[in-house]
């Protein structure tokens, strides 16, 4: 697939070429295009060759990317072939990219394969964040399946109070039993200070 631009300024006859194959998968029984080379003719020569990764799509499909670059903060879809030609001086960026090499119909792109991956930065920020709130809620129900309860005994202290020994005829009327079975506990009526043993 060729794009002619004609004579640009200094540049004579520059094409931008598309060399695109097709292969047959059988895992996912049908055909795959795929761009394997673009290269750059000017003066009528080849000045520069990139090899293309990752552009691919089914046979039906066409391809799309918000850019493919030969730079490396747009992914560098485009790698220069060799380090000895002119492929390095060169830097090529398409903006809005879109391909379909096959099974034109119309003169309309088909539907597009897009080259954002599934696991984009917000989709891993969101699984990152998942995997922290699953850890505290597993935390959270570790803590409270081992709450110890207080089975032996409940201790009160409102007032730290000193409690004079009281003659045996006063202490028949200032305790209460609280419970007649097993052993028998008492409280004080007119102190603040309760101990109760279960």
């Amino acid at each position: 697939l060729s794009l002619k631009f004609g004579d640009i300024g200094n540049l004579k006859g520059l094409v931008i070429r598309f060399l695109l194959t097709t292969s047959y998968y059988q895992l996912s029984v049908q055909n795959w295009f795929s761009l394997h080379r673009l290269q750059l003719l000017y003066n009528h020569s080849i000045q520069a060759t990139f090899n293309a990764t990752r552009i691919y799509a089914p046979a039906s499909y066409s391809y799309h990317c918000e850019h493919v670059s030969s730079l490396q903060r747009y992914d560098a879809l485009l790698i220069p072939s060799s380090a000895n030609d002119l492929s390095k001086l060169w830097e090529v960026t398409f903006i809005d990219f879109q391909i379909q090499g096959f099974n034109i119909q119309e003169g309309h792109f088909a539907y597009a394969k897009d080259c954002a991956s599934f696991f984009s930065t917000a989709i891993l920020m969101g699984m990152v964040m998942s995997l922290i709130l699953l850890l505290v809620l597993a935390y959270a129900l570790h803590m409270l399946i081992h709450l110890k309860s207080l089975d032996r005994h409940y201790e009160c202290k409102a007032s730290p109070a000193y409690f004079a020994q009281m003659k045996d005829n006063d202490l028949g009327d200032e305790k209460e039993p609280l419970r007649s079975s097993g052993s028998e506990s008492y409280e004080l009526r007119n102190q603040q200070f309760c101990k109760i043993y279960i």
